[in-house]
């Protein structure tokens, strides 16, 4: 059994049935639309983000579920699928997952628009249910995403990024809605505050983790579906590199600013950067960070009483940052 299996075993029956409920919450009376979402639901990821909220609202509530979290874990799958969709529309990106993206099927216009019928239906989804608890939650989210990519964007022309504006940047991009996953999943299912922020801050430090592996994969050899020495090529500064140019001398400083901004198309040079940035400890200082927030998520798990789905938590931080794409 495969490690996603082995996480989704405690809550197989749950996400069975999430599917057909999600799949549900995206029906349109446009044609169009109804085989546009058809394609999404089809050419689905892991689905880490409903695991997370279901696996976080049974170990709170000592194995319960009720159909406020089966919305919540929707809302969150609707709010991740638009901002894909719109990633690759902003990346001007073909792919998504070895299949074709929205905008390479049905041109930017269309998958724009999907991207904002999938968020609209999102919000609905928590407004017509009464769910305002979670809608604040959502929506803080996606207030944080925007300001992240913002954020990233203002600081790579520049390229002045220090470690600090870094991790505020992925907390924003990446982090805030794994965070929202677990405080949805408890706020679901238990109406105490302290809980709910002691699993946001859980979701949260995965989230640093996951993002900082995420990184890491730049430098590697390994498939993992997006080439090496890509974020370099798209100047996106990383902790790995972050950490090198603050302790390399003036002279190696100038020389790797300069490569990121006049040479990040040319191979050899973006090799060469690669090559700088092991030698000089990115790599190992970026590990140690990452292991270093997965050791204080799973930190915040140590009060909940021994389960099968605190096990599968457990596992799925561990596997965050041990995988291989």
């Amino acid at each position: 059994m495969n490690i996603t299996s082995q996480i989704k075993q405690p809550i197989f029956n749950e996400m069975e049935l999430f599917e057909k409920k999600f799949y549900e919450s995206m029906t349109s009376k446009v044609a169009l639309l109804n085989r546009i979402t058809y394609y999404i639901v089809n050419r689905k990821g892991k689905q880490m983000r409903p695991m997370f909220v279901f696996l976080t609202a049974k170990m709170v509530s000592a194995g319960i579920v009720n159909e406020r979290t089966y919305r919540g874990a929707c809302v969150i799958e609707l709010i991740h699928t638009a901002t894909l969709v719109h990633d690759d529309v902003v990346d001007d990106s073909n792919r998504r997952r070895g299949f074709f993206s929205l905008n390479a099927l049905w041109k930017n216009k269309i998958a724009v628009l999907v991207g904002d019928y999938l968020l609209s239906k999102g919000l609905l989804l928590s407004i017509d249910n009464g769910d305002f608890d979670l809608l604040r939650i959502i929506s803080v989210a996606v207030r944080e995403m925007s300001e992240g990519e913002l954020l990233q964007i203002e600081k790579a022309r520049r390229l002045d990024i220090t470690e600090d504006i870094y991790y505020e940047i992925i907390r924003k991009k990446t982090a805030t809605l794994i965070a929202a996953c677990c405080a949805l999943g408890a706020r679901s299912v238990i109406e105490d505050e302290v809980q709910v922020e002691n699993m946001r801050k859980f979701g949260e430090l995965i989230g640093m983790a996951f993002q900082i592996k995420d990184d890491l994969f730049d430098y590697t050899d390994e498939a993992i579906g997006k080439p090496t020495g890509i974020d370099i090529k798209e100047q996106k500064m990383t902790l790995p590199l972050i950490h090198v140019l603050n302790t390399c001398t003036s002279k190696e400083k100038t020389w790797l600013i300069n490569s990121i901004k006049n040479h990040n198309k040319d191979k050899k040079r973006v090799k060469e950067v690669i090559a700088f940035v092991k030698n000089n400890n990115g790599l190992l200082y970026a590990e140690q960070k990452m292991i270093k927030f997965q050791q204080e998520a799973l930190l915040l798990l140590d009060s909940y009483s021994d389960s099968e789905f605190k096990d599968a938590l457990i596992l799925m931080v561990n596997y965050v940052i041990e995988r291989k794409k």
